[in-house]
């Protein structure tokens, strides 16, 4: 089955609505599914939930539906590399469920799986832990955490055939794979699109059974949040 849309837009339009939870994914900003962001910033959408490792950089990825205030809250691990997001938690007009970075990746694979709460050591004792319940183990205490769904999951693979199989490119598999799961519609867009039977079986990170739909991003940019270089050394 061919679950091609011509774009990103197209390929969200029908189904994004006001007050949703958005799952995006990707690490810093690799493996950010931008086209895909973007068009939930011209379709218009607000009041979202979003859940993400990190909330992209002013002006790039994520930061882009917080300039325009689509996002009513974030449920996130690492913030610290976009000043508007600060900005707005600290004025009030973000709300913010911080998670502990693998308790995060965690409670999205356990979503998709279909475990709906987990306990863990991280956290107890700290503000995480607050208004959860705590049990002990062995001796332990440990947190209950909950498991994460979204209406809609928004990832970024580097190969994917028409059939939603993907195939992510190093960084870009922290959270691409596991949100790929947990989302009701998952959309993916990929830079190459190929037939299937393309794609080596065993090569297959996410089976295009968890994936709805598919929009190809031919040359994709790939922002960098900090350029770092050095001079060469003499021929």
């Amino acid at each position: 089955m061919d679950k091609t849309y011509p774009d990103a837009r197209s390929a969200l339009a029908d189904f994004l609505k006001d007050d949703m939870i958005i799952m995006s994914g990707g690490f810093g900003l690799c493996g950010t599914p931008q086209s895909l962001i973007e068009a939930v910033r011209d379709l218009g959408a607000k009041g979202l939930t979003v859940v993400s490792n990190n909330a992209g950089v002013d002006g790039v990825a994520l930061g882009i539906l917080l300039e325009t205030k689509q996002i009513r809250k974030m449920i996130s691990s690492y913030v610290g590399e976009n000043k508007l997001f600060a900005d707005l938690f600290l004025s009030g007009e973000l709300e913010l469920e911080f998670n502990p970075q693998g308790t995060l990746a965690e409670r999205i694979r356990a979503g998709g799986s279909g475990i709906p709460a987990f306990f863990t050591k991280t956290g107890v004792g700290t503000v995480v832990a607050e208004g959860k319940e705590l049990r002990e183990f062995d001796g332990e205490t440990y947190v209950m955490e909950r498991g994460l769904t979204a209406d809609i999951a928004l990832v970024h693979a580097y190969i994917g055939d028409t059939e939603g199989n993907l195939v992510y490119r190093k960084t870009a598999r922290n959270f691409n794979p596991m949100m790929a799961m947990a989302g009701k519609v998952t959309i993916a867009e990929v830079e190459h699109l190929v037939p299937p039977g393309e794609i080596d079986p065993d090569a297959i990170h996410t089976p295009g059974i968890f994936v709805q739909r598919i929009v190809h991003v031919p040359g994709a940019a790939k922002p960098i949040e900090k350029l770092t270089t050095r001079q060469r050394a003499a021929a």
